[in-house]
């Protein structure tokens, strides 16, 4: 039998949580106030996908190895997926206008159309358009 799991929690180590939210709120994420304090917080992505964000020093206190520096080091890259190619370039502009770095120019594959972002902490996102009726084929 395989493994499946009903929901996903992506944990990240922020810097300054407080930034950290007002980012993404720009880009148009929510937040689950009941899971939210001065050291964490809940971003809902979908009904079934959440990322935690935490202030690093609480992030600690749940690994035993070192926190990477997402500035210096890619550990990870969350993907996130558009309805549409125009939905990942206004993702990824609002992301921009909000203070992320850009990553990589768009690629455009026929099917799936991606690019991305560096968010304040320096983790990687990748918005990604697939049109499935391509690859279903």
């Amino acid at each position: 039998m395989a493994l499946t799991a009903d929901k996903i929690f992506v944990n990240l180590p922020v810097k300054d949580l407080k930034k950290s939210m007002d980012f993404f709120s720009r880009i148009g994420f929510a937040f689950n106030l009941q899971f939210t304090d001065e050291k964490a917080t809940c971003m809902v992505v979908s009904d079934k996908i959440y990322v935690m964000l935490l202030v690093e020093e609480f992030f600690r206190t749940f690994v035993k190895k070192d926190v990477a520096d997402a500035t210096k080091t890619t550990e990870v890259i969350v993907g996130l997926s558009a309805e549409s190619r125009d939905m990942v370039d206004e993702i990824v502009n609002k992301a921009l206008d909000a203070g992320a770095t850009a990553t990589i120019d768009p690629i455009d594959h026929g099917f799936m159309y991606q690019a991305s972002f560096q968010d304040l902490d320096g983790h990687l996102w990748e918005v990604i358009y697939m049109n499935e009726s391509a690859v279903n084929q």
